[in-house]
Order: structure tokens, then sequence, then C-alpha cells
């Protein structure tokens, strides 16, 4: 086990895919009505395909010599997307999944996450694999991007049909622990472009929580670093994973998050975290907005 992903941490992302993939299936076969609308455009049947297409797409990116891509026809489009495209990616992707059965959904779900979980099973899970927009990102890191799509589209779905839809801290922390601090110290390639020029100042955000690891992430020159915690720090971020992903999405305010105290926003220059957000930020507007409106 390289250092990055501790022999604990990868036994945890795996449970959490195994547990969140099989707590998001039974969430859309029990749906009341597989048409009711989860976000503006997408129902509770779009949402699963989109969540079980993204699952069917991670096989061939960790056997890429062995399983094909099953959306050749994107494959260009996936290589040079940026955070701002998204949006239309996943237009394109959902025209190429045409399967609206909540049960077939499910079960193809389970299915490529049985397959994930295999495959990845004896890999180094910090070897890094090429995702969105030619970033890098560890095979750890793929395992919990796709728990948090889980996550967050099955509050989606859990908010629009009124079933509960409890989400551990600790499965949400994984997001941050292996996501997006492995892609941005393998590589974000085209993924964070923005078109803006660079800011030359240093903005480090210092991120701490219970239930991850501490790490400072700086911003400079438009460039995006990891650094251990103790750096010289300008925003301190203490924050819950469930509501900082939920925030980073688009489906709680910012000001909602704070005024629960579940994000804390402090330092000697806490301000410039709208700086550092404007970079480093996720595509919340990538999904249609949620059809129910509410806050955890």
């Amino acid at each position: 086990m390289t250092a990055g992903t501790t022999e604990d941490l990868w036994h945890k992302v795996r449970t959490a895919l195994e547990r969140n993939g099989d707590r998001f299936a039974e969430l859309v076969v029990s749906a009341p009505d597989a048409q009711v609308m989860v976000t503006g455009d997408w129902s509770v049947a779009d949402t699963a395909a989109h969540v079980a297409g993204i699952a069917a797409y991670y096989p061939s990116l960790l056997r890429p010599g062995d399983v094909p891509t099953p959306f050749p026809d994107l494959a260009d489009r996936m290589r040079s997307v940026d955070v701002d495209r998204v949006a239309e990616l996943n237009h394109h992707l959902m025209r190429e999944i045409t399967e609206r059965d909540p049960r077939v959904l499910a079960e193809r779900l389970r299915r490529h996450v049985g397959e994930i979980l295999r495959m990845s099973e004896d890999l180094d899970p910090d070897r890094t694999v090429t995702w969105l927009g030619s970033s890098r990102v560890t095979v750890a890191g793929l395992l919990a991007h796709l728990v948090n799509e889980l996550m967050i589209h099955g509050w989606d779905i859990a908010r629009a049909v009124g079933a509960p839809w409890p989400m551990s801290p600790g499965d949400a922390g994984l997001f941050l622990d292996l996501f997006v601090t492995g892609l941005l110290r393998n590589g974000f390639g085209s993924l964070l472009d923005t078109g803006e020029p660079p800011d030359p100042r240093r903005v480090a955000v210092e991120f701490r929580s219970p239930h991850t690891r501490p790490v400072t992430l700086v911003l400079r020159d438009g460039k995006v670093t990891v650094e251990e915690p103790g750096a010289r720090a300008d925003v301190r971020l203490r924050f819950d994973p469930v509501t900082l992903n939920l925030m980073l999405f688009g489906r709680v305010s910012q000001v909602r998050a704070a005024l629960t105290g579940k994000v804390v926003v402090t330092g000697r220059r806490p301000w410039l975290l709208s700086a550092f957000l404007r970079k480093v930020r996720l595509p919340s507007n990538s999904y249609p907005a949620p059809a129910v409106a509410g806050e955890p």
C-alpha cells in the first residue's frame, strides 16, 4: 500500500461503494412512480440511468486493455471536457442510455458496482487512471467519486419521493479525502480550465473534519497544490462532510450551510475562500436543479 490511501481507507471506500450501491438500487426500485420529477429535467428513472451510466463507464477506466468503453462516441468529449461543460457531456450521455425501467437500471447498477469491486480488488489504490478532461484520478478516488454520485443523487430522489436517505459523514468524507486531493495531486488536466487569467495571489485553505484527514489546498497562479496541514492558511474550513458535499454540488446554499454550523469558515483572510472556489469548483450547475426545494 503506497502513501496516500491507507489500508483502512481502501477498505472503507470499497465497503461504502457496495453499501451505497445497494441502497441506491433499493431506493430506485421502491419509488412509487419512476416518472416523478427529481429535478427540473430528470425523473427518478432518468437519475437512475445517469448513475448507472457512470458505473458502466468505470470498469473501462480500471481495465482499459480488457474492457472497452461503453460510450465510444463520447470518448473525445470526455477527454477534453472542463467543469463548465460537464452539463453538456451529461446531456449526451443521457441520450446514449435509452433504458428507463427502474428495475433493469437497479440491476445494472448492482452488476457494474460488483464489476468495479472485483476489477479493483488487486489494483494499487493509488495507481492513477485517466478521467474527465484528461485528469488523473487514483483508483481509490474513482471509487470515492462513485460513492458521492450515489449519495448526492440518492438525496435528490429521496427528496422527490419523500423517502428517508440517511447519509454517513464517513462515507461522504471519502470524496475530499480520496477523490479531490488525489485529482489535485496527480493532475487535473483541462477539468478546471476557466478561460480567466490566473490570479497570482496565494490562497491557502485548510480543510478539517472529524471524518477526514486534515489537508491544505493552495491556489496560486491558476495552479492548485496539496500541502500537509500546518501550512500557513488564509482560510480554515471546519465542516460536516455531508453538508459540504451538498453545498459544493449546489444542493445546499452556502448561507444555509453556515447558519447550521456545519460549515464554519475562519482564518486570517476568510474572504479569500470565494476566490479559491471560483477556481476549485465542482459542477454544481451540471445537473438540473432539484425539483423539490429543501435543506437537510
